[in-house]
């Protein structure tokens, strides 16, 4: 049901919005920024669709499995619903609702912005306060893959030593792979990386982002060899400049 109000919500606002025009130019101005990418992730970011895209959008919502994922993405307010439980940032805290007690099995703190920042790939690099590293190239089926490294600058989000590498194709810069470092448990850096392969995409209002993505395997080379486990699949994308109310992402009342 709040999927559904959702929706009603956000094409209403994008209904007003195309009342108003006029006010795109101004609305644009607003969100230019200066961008401090590398000029190959900046055409990773163009065969995606496009960093300004990105900038222009409000909400961003996905489903995986059960559960429906909704993103401020200027605040970066996060609500998850799913039948037996919810969870979501609203701006200050980390919250939990579950129809009865156990329902939810995880760290909600670790959780609600996870699978945001898989799904949001390759634009989520584009974040402030990051730094941008070459990366020694991964192959796959005789494709060598260039990558970046990304860092993070201290006290920026919630793991600040987490670490990516990105992975493009060389002739057409659309995302490939994705390796990724976990710290938010031992806080320290790590040099273990997991690597996520996207090879499934779909255009959402202009935005290329991943239908589905896949864990592989790695030598001792580094190079991905075969699934780890079954793809990850994500349905029912949204992406719209419309705006929600900020109770949206409330912890509700019980």
């Amino acid at each position: 049901m709040k999927k559904i109000l959702l929706l009603l919500v956000i094409v209403i606002a994008v209904a007003c919005k195309n009342e108003k025009k006029k006010e795109t130019k101004e609305k644009e101005a607003q969100v230019v920024k200066n961008e401090n990418f590398p000029d190959e992730l900046g055409k990773v970011f163009e065969k995606h669709g496009g960093i300004q895209t990105w900038r222009n959008a409000e909400i961003l919502s996905f489903n995986k499995g059960e559960e429906a994922h909704t993103i401020n993405l200027k605040s970066r307010k996060t609500v998850i619903n799913s039948p037996n439980y919810s969870l979501g940032f609203d701006g200050k805290e980390v919250w939990l609702a579950e129809e009865k007690e156990g329902a939810y099995k995880g760290n909600p703190k670790f959780y609600y912005n996870l699978y945001f920042y898989f799904y949001a790939m390759p634009f989520v690099l584009a974040d402030d306060g990051i730094v941008y590293k070459k990366a020694a190239p991964i192959s796959f089926d005789g494709v060598d893959y260039p990558g970046y490294k990304i860092s993070y600058k201290a006290n920026i989000g919630n793991s600040s030593d987490d670490n990516y590498i990105i992975y493009y194709n060389p002739e057409t810069y659309q995302m490939e792979w994705l390796a990724y470092t976990v710290t938010f448990n031992s806080k320290a850096t790590s040099d273990r990386f997991k690597l996520i392969r996207y090879n499934k995409w779909a255009n959402v209002n202009g935005l290329v982002l991943p239908e589905e993505l896949t864990w592989y395997k790695k030598d001792e080379k580094g190079n991905p060899t075969e699934p780890a486990r079954p793809a990850t699949v994500f349905t029912l994308p949204l992406l719209s400049q419309g705006k929600l109310v900020d109770t949206f992402f409330a912890k509700p009342v019980q």
